[in-house]
């Protein structure tokens, strides 16, 4: 069973920086998916970030050129470098990784708070 933990959420003013992390158990990172979503209450999770086995990356437009998603797999480790912070990136923060086996196999982290203050 693979084990999603995050960190480093927290409260930050407009215009700061967060860094999430995601440490993932055994070395799903490498063969994975992983990806960052986030939810506020009343609405739907949305998809922040993504980064495939192969490195390639997908951003919501919302995060464009703010955000940037990155893993370490010596560390098992994705993280989330979230620069430029504004109020709406206010949410909870969840990490997922998409094992490819068939039927694919979907594991969340239990998620982390970022308050942006204005």
């Amino acid at each position: 069973q693979v084990q999603l933990v995050e960190s480093g959420g927290g409260l930050v003013q407009a215009g700061g920086s967060l860094r999430l992390s995601c440490a993932a158990s055994g070395s799903i990172i490498s063969i994975a998916t992983m990806a960052w979503y986030r939810q506020v209450p009343g609405k739907q999770r949305e998809l922040v970030a993504s980064i495939t086995s192969g490195g390639l990356t997908n951003y919501a437009d919302s995060v464009k050129g703010r955000f940037t998603i990155s893993r370490d797999i010596t560390k098992n480790t994705v993280y989330l470098q979230m620069n430029s912070l504004k109020p709406e990136d206010t949410a909870v923060y969840y990490c997922n990784a998409v094992e490819p086996v068939f039927p694919p196999r979907f594991y969340w982290g239990q998620g982390t708070q970022v308050t942006v203050s204005s």
